[in-house]
């Protein structure tokens, strides 16, 4: 019998002030985690609902990418590594790529693995805390990242308090919940070259030395940026390995990972008159709409599902996709300049030959 994530208070924790549906706090993440995943249809099943499928197609599955599979393995094998170090900190991961990559969705994803295979481990009674999810504040002090840490479990901060408080109260809390992994989003936002985020970088790698847990980071382009530059970004980079979260190329050693990702959203659809196979022919005008960024596509699809569902054709195809608003990123790199481009992305214009459904 699996154990369901607790929602009461951590072993050395205050009572949480949560957010509804927030993971940056304990509570809120272990919903996150408990939460059934949404689940195509399966045959054989009863048909949903028009509601029931708009909110399946806002919510959608998390299809497995190249950068999940990776990080996977990497966190499972360096928690090993790193379970008996207690002098040093242990060794850790940065998650880097450009923006609406997936990064997010791949840490979210492995720390609810890590929940969940701890929850069927607990033992009744057991209030461990195996991840902590945080967030790094805009132009962060190491003051306002510790406040940050504090808030996940609820560990009570005062303006008053100096930051070497807050730090004994995170790193105490932290090691008496028994927190395994953490990890750290938006990492980007550190930026050693002023004098408070020295101080914030300063104290990530203090904390990373207290606190026996491995540390997982994510950000816009890191080794683009200051943190790896410099004595400190020589640290960084001495103790973390790295996984480029990129955009997914059409093409790839013989394989096409951007059409296979298609694929996998088209087969989770809940859309009744959709036809098999459509959106996968339409892998290069998908590549070019997007620029081959997991979030963009992901966002296209469910957006044009969800207008199929209000409009009551119940399949996307080209001319449907044509009229939905991407993402403001994705819309800047595309913007068809003249005919000729966009008949390569879509297909020979009408009148001129079949085209895709």
């Amino acid at each position: 019998m699996v154990n369901t994530p607790r929602t009461g208070t951590p072993a050395g924790a205050a009572q949480p002030n949560t957010e509804p549906g927030a993971v940056t706090t304990w509570n809120g993440f272990a919903r996150f985690a408990a939460a059934p995943a949404p689940t195509p249809p399966r045959p054989g099943e009863p048909p949903r609902s028009l509601e029931q499928r708009l909110a399946y197609h806002s919510a959608f599955v998390t299809v497995r990418t190249p950068a999940i599979d990776t990080l996977s393995a990497s966190v499972r094998t360096l928690m090993i590594l790193g379970r008996h170090q207690s002098v040093t900190a242990r060794p850790s991961v940065i998650l880097t790529g450009p923006a609406t990559t997936g990064k997010t969705t791949a840490l979210l994803q492995v720390g609810k693995v890590c929940h969940l295979a701890h929850t069927r481990r607990a033992a009744p009674g057991d209030d461990t805390v195996p991840v902590a999810y945080v967030l790094v504040p805009p132009a962060a002090t190491a003051k306002s990242l510790a406040a940050e840490f504090a808030r996940y479990l609820g560990v009570p901060v005062a303006a008053r308090m100096t930051t070497a408080q807050i730090t004994g109260a995170v790193c105490h809390t932290y090691t008496a919940a028994g927190v395994q992994l953490v990890l750290l989003d938006e990492i980007h936002r550190l930026n050693p070259r002023t004098t408070s985020g020295a101080e914030a970088a300063d104290w990530l790698k203090d904390v990373t030395e207290r606190v026996g847990a491995t540390f997982v980071y994510a950000g816009i382009d890191v080794t683009g940026t200051a943190l790896f530059s410099g004595v400190r970004g020589a640290q960084l980079a001495g103790r973390a390995s790295l996984i480029d979260c990129g955009v997914l190329p059409a093409r790839h050693a013989g394989s096409e990972p951007f059409r296979d990702l298609i694929a996998a959203m088209e087969n989770a659809l809940d859309l009744r008159a959709h036809r098999p196979g459509s959106l996968p022919r339409l892998a290069p005008y998908l590549h070019e709409r997007t620029a081959g960024r997991i979030g963009s596509l992901a966002r296209l699809i469910r957006q044009a599902a969800i207008e199929a569902l209000l409009n009551g054709t119940e399949k996307i195809t080209c001319t449907s996709l044509d009229t939905i608003k991407a993402d403001h990123l994705a819309e800047e790199h595309y913007r068809p300049r003249t005919p000729t481009r966009r008949r390569a992305a879509t297909g020979p214009p009408p009148g001129s030959g079949p085209r895709p459904a």
